[in-house]
């Protein structure tokens, strides 16, 4: 498949020739490579989520409630159940306790399996929308190895949890798609959904002025179509509302919701503490889950350089950079083990590693089975330790 250079006019352009171009058939290959996509994607959560129960059964413990209920989950459930009625509750985004609480109130479920019902749901949508945005830039191939890359990651199993990394990758996947296609209320409006999920969903609602932005900086000011201003003023909405709208209730609009997450112990600090970490991590060793998550973000920025020497287009990389700016300078007492699962949204890096294991697997399929095989099961054996055995807080 062609390359695609960046900006979304570009890649609209790309789209509108493959249309037109399309031989007979191919919308059907599409759907069937996007129905293959998901259900590799399911199976491998369905494997890893399989290992998750064996390893806590082997510990006198029940899978759901680990899953469920743990850490992070706590928190989201007691606002779903219960609203914000702790202080400290104000850390966390509205978006996720609010759809829980829907599903509670429209099904006999409780918290727990409504926790893990959204996010399950909101994977697979999340799994189609990375299918759609690698479809755009290389193809049905890439894309279903990118969907399947994205369900082996080390640090995966957080996707079969009741956590807010699904819904934010589904808003942003979605999202990213409506920008690249020129689709702008559509991607501001995800953009908005993205901000009211998770405090690095601001990344997307980037994203989506940077593509406006260079759209304007192409057509030099004339013939903006009015829904790409539209777009652009939605897309913050869901983040600065909610900070706003939490800094009113502290008497600090402006403030107020980051004196939460100071209570939290949580900050930007450009990453002076977790270089002060590692340096205590390198002279004193650490347990197994620190220097996996240092090496996580290490290969992460690597690949975020290669992601654009590759040239994508550019709301992509400005989605990949904040989320890797946010996970490389946060800092917080006991949060170092979390910056891989705050990248776990950061799709878009694994682009590079998708197209790579195309060609091996066209030129070499036994190696491509190979690594695709060891990926997958270093994810589920990791994803258990870290569920069932790992103490620190994902």
């Amino acid at each position: 498949m062609a390359h695609v250079s960046t900006g979304p006019a570009r890649v609209v352009a790309h789209l509108g020739n493959r249309v037109r171009g399309r031989p007979p058939g191919e919308g059907r290959r599409l759907k069937m490579s996007a129905v293959t996509a998901i259900g590799l994607f399911v199976a491998v959560r369905l494997c890893g989520g399989i290992v998750v129960a064996l390893a806590a059964s082997s510990s006198g413990r029940r899978p759901l409630p680990l899953l469920g209920y743990s850490w992070d989950s706590v928190w989201y459930l007691r606002i779903a159940a219960h609203g914000y009625d702790l202080p400290k509750n104000l850390a966390f985004f509205p978006l996720y306790p609010g759809l829980v609480r829907a599903v509670t109130a429209l099904t006999p479920l409780g918290g727990i399996a409504a926790g893990l019902l959204v996010s399950w749901a909101a994977a697979a949508v999340a799994a189609y929308g990375i299918h759609r945005v690698g479809v755009l830039l290389h193809g049905p191939a890439v894309a279903t190895a990118l969907v399947v890359l994205w369900g082996v990651l080390p640090h995966s199993v957080v996707l079969s949890m009741a956590y807010t990394e699904t819904l934010l990758t589904a808003c942003a996947a979605w999202s990213l798609y409506a920008v690249l296609t020129g689709r702008w209320v559509w991607a501001g409006a995800l953009a908005a959904l993205a901000g009211l999920s998770r405090p690095n969903g601001c990344a997307v609602t980037a994203a989506v002025l940077a593509g406006a932005a260079h759209e304007v900086w192409r057509k030099r000011g004339r013939g903006v179509p009015h829904r790409l201003w539209m777009g652009a003023a939605l897309s913050p909405l869901g983040w600065a509302g909610y900070v706003l709208w939490v800094g009113l209730r502290k008497g600090d609009p402006l403030g107020g919701y980051f004196a939460v997450q100071r209570r939290w112990g949580s900050r930007f600090d450009f990453g002076r503490g977790a270089l002060r970490f590692t340096e205590h991590m390198m002279l004193h060793g650490a347990r197994l889950i620190f220097p996996m998550a240092l090496l996580i973000v290490v290969v992460s920025t690597l690949l975020f350089v290669l992601l654009i020497l590759d040239r994508v287009p550019l709301p992509l990389v400005v989605y990949s950079g904040v989320l890797l700016l946010i996970a490389l300078g946060g800092a917080g007492n006991g949060y170092f083990q979390c910056k891989p699962r705050f990248l776990l949204p950061a799709f878009p890096l694994l682009i590079v590693v998708a197209r790579a294991l195309v060609r091996t697997a066209r030129a070499r399929p036994w190696h491509a089975t190979v690594v695709a095989s060891a990926l997958a099961g270093f994810s589920f054996a990791y994803g258990a330790f870290l569920v069932v055995f790992s103490r620190p807080a994902l």
